[in-house]
């Protein structure tokens, strides 16, 4: 009868409920005649017709993403043309490099906003447009909770970098650029022009940060077009991506092929194993359980060690190698190495894919990749290239990018016994006192020394900071020694090539080990056993964790008040613990009541 409960109606398309049910005409007015106030039409609405949203995360706040203001036209061009109503909307912005104290702490928030637009508004499909480091996980956690067809249009890397002949690769150059500056080898001015001059173009990061990274774990999971992932922002290519997008969602409603269908505990398998092929930032192990989580699939840490630890590294790209994105996209990209790893009988090649066939059946066609820039699988650049996953007296778990341990670093820290390394700690309570203190010779920094900084995860921040990878005093860079061992309950920026211990959970701020430490702690780092031990007697340990006492936290904003009293551990994803048990909700938990 007039009025009833929609949720319990059937429809062919999700949309009709708001656009087109006779049973209910004052609703189905209501909400029709305000999308009319543009110049849409009743014919549009109630035509049958899917109507897509096209979920934009560019704005002038966030440069990464900014050309999809552009790509959307494109996106909406191929969903006309396969016969759907494209309405596009805002996402909460999150850039890397603008946004304090960390965009680490938005992307819980996007994901939150993302849900309510997905479950609220009358739309049957969705187009992800993702790129800068926190926008692809967001958007695959909210379209994995509202469970609707869903497919990513990655925005791709910015164009190679160049500084007097060398390339120059964003976010890496920076890290390389500061020991210049703290040796004297360059001064502020040239600096800024070295650090500049990685950004090129439109588009995200073109080393293998965790932009790129997150976006080619996006297409390793089968949620975007092959091939999707490297294409460079300006490229012509990225355009006709955008158009094929827009084409394959409409098709995918009409298919019900959901993001259930495609991300499954296989596809995420195949995310870890490519991870390692590609060199991938070490933000990925949290982003990648956090939306497993979400998607109701179970996904642990330990996994990345025991799936990908020894799976070699294929891609010669910055910071693990040389090249930029680039090169990447042209040696065969994402598509390339998955044939690499497919062909060595390292990944599921039945898993369904936003294509509509398995895996496999997109691979089977790929021309011989440049081999200069990816590798076959018998001829690595490295053999084990995955992530160590540690533990010991102090923590639960950390994560460590094996594939960026260098001959250098191995030699002199990982060297007598192979793989083991023992020193004294100097421990910093957060980034401004490592800034405040480094510089000082009564702290004894010497190369048996690791740094340690806390307070720095999701609640000691908040958000969890990039802040772990950090050099050594001035004087140590001088004499040559560029890069100590560091650890902390932060995470470091993917676009470092510094082996550090880094997402240690629990952090120090919710009672973690890391709060017992103090400078001058003999500690032990066995790569072999995984193990991070400090070496004082277990009474010592207890005395100072019943002395503890939790650090005075100050939030700035609601946000950051809301996000710490139910933000989990970077181990289990740092999500919002709360909404992970909303899963598949409008098969679970129905759609919403009407508004009026």
């Amino acid at each position: 009868m007039a009025g009833s409960d929609q949720t319990r109606k059937s429809f062919k398309l999700r949309s009709q409920r708001w656009f087109d049910d006779p049973e209910d005409p004052g609703m189905t007015a209501l909400y029709t005649e305000r999308y009319l106030n543009f110049g849409m039409t009743r014919g549009e609405l109630q035509s049958g017709k899917p109507i897509i949203g096209i979920a934009q995360t560019g704005s002038d706040l966030a440069p990464c993403n900014r050309h999809h203001l552009d790509l959307a036209r494109r996106v909406k061009d191929g969903i006309i043309a396969a016969g759907g109503i494209p309405l596009e909307f805002p996402i909460h912005p999150i850039q890397e490099t603008g946004k304090r104290p960390t965009a680490a702490l938005d992307r819980n928030l996007a994901y939150l906003s993302l849900v309510e637009v997905l479950h609220g508004y009358p739309l049957d499909g969705v187009v992800l447009t993702t790129g800068c480091d926190k926008t692809t996980p967001a958007c695959l956690m909210g379209a994995a909770t509202v469970n609707i067809p869903a497919i990513v249009l990655s925005g791709g890397p910015m164009l190679d970098g160049h500084y007097r002949g060398q390339l120059t690769g964003s976010g890496t150059i920076v890290w390389a650029a500061r020991k210049q500056l703290a040796a004297g080898e360059i001064d502020y001015e040239r600096f800024m022009e070295l650090v500049a001059s990685s950004a090129t173009s439109v588009g995200h990061c073109n080393t293998m940060g965790t932009a790129l990274s997150m976006n080619s774990l996006a297409e390793a999971l089968g949620m975007s077009l092959p091939g999707c992932a490297a294409i460079p922002g300006p490229y012509r290519e990225r355009g006709q991506m955008a158009y094929a997008t827009g084409r394959r969602i409409v098709e995918m409603v009409h298919e019900n092929l959901r993001p259930s269908d495609i991300m499954t505990r296989q596809a995420f398998e195949n995310a870890i194993v490519t991870a390692s092929g590609i060199g991938a930032s070490t933000n990925c192990p949290p982003h990648i359980i956090a939306i497993a989580r979400h998607m109701g699939v179970e996904l642990k840490i330990e996994d990345w060690d025991r799936i990908g630890h020894d799976i070699p590294l294929l891609v010669d790209c910055q910071p693990a190698g040389r090249f930029l994105g680039e090169a990447f996209h042209r040696a065969g990209g994402v598509p390339a190495v998955m044939k690499e790893l497919l062909a060595a009988g390292k990944l599921h090649g039945g898993v369904m894919t936003v294509t509509g066939k398995p895996l496999a059946a997109n691979l089977e066609r790929l021309e011989e990749p440049d081999r200069e820039v990816i590798r076959a699988y018998g001829a690595p650049m490295k053999a084990h290239a995955g992530f160590a996953i540690l533990s010991g007296n102090i923590f639960d778990n950390a994560v460590m990018k094996v594939s960026v341990i260098d001959e250098t670093f191995r030699r002199r820290f990982l060297s007598e016994p192979p793989g083991v390394f023992e020193g004294k700690v100097v421990v910093f309570e957060g980034p401004e006192d490592y800034h405040d203190r480094i510089e000082d010779p009564s702290l004894g920094i010497d190369e048996r020394t690791v740094l340690v900084i806390r307070n720095c995860g999701p609640v000691g921040y908040p958000g969890s900071a990039e802040v772990v990878n950090m050099q050594p005093p001035a004087a140590l860079i001088k004499a040559g020694m560029d890069t100590l061992p560091t650890m902390g309950d932060g995470r470091q920026s993917g676009t470092s090539g510094s082996p550090s211990i880094l997402n240690v959970s629990p952090e120090a701020a919710v009672g973690g080990g890391l709060a017992l430490l103090k400078s001058g702690d003999p500690i032990r780092i066995d790569l072999n056993t995984r193990k991070v031990d400090v070496l004082i007697p277990e009474a010592e340990l207890a005395a100072r964790r019943a002395a503890w006492q939790p650090p005075k936290l100050v939030n700035k904003t609601p946000w950051e008040e809301i996000a710490r009293s139910m933000v989990g551990q970077l181990g289990t994803g740092g999500c919002l613990e709360p909404a992970t048990m909303y899963l598949n909700i409008l098969e679970t938990r129905g759609e919403s009541r009407h508004n009026h």
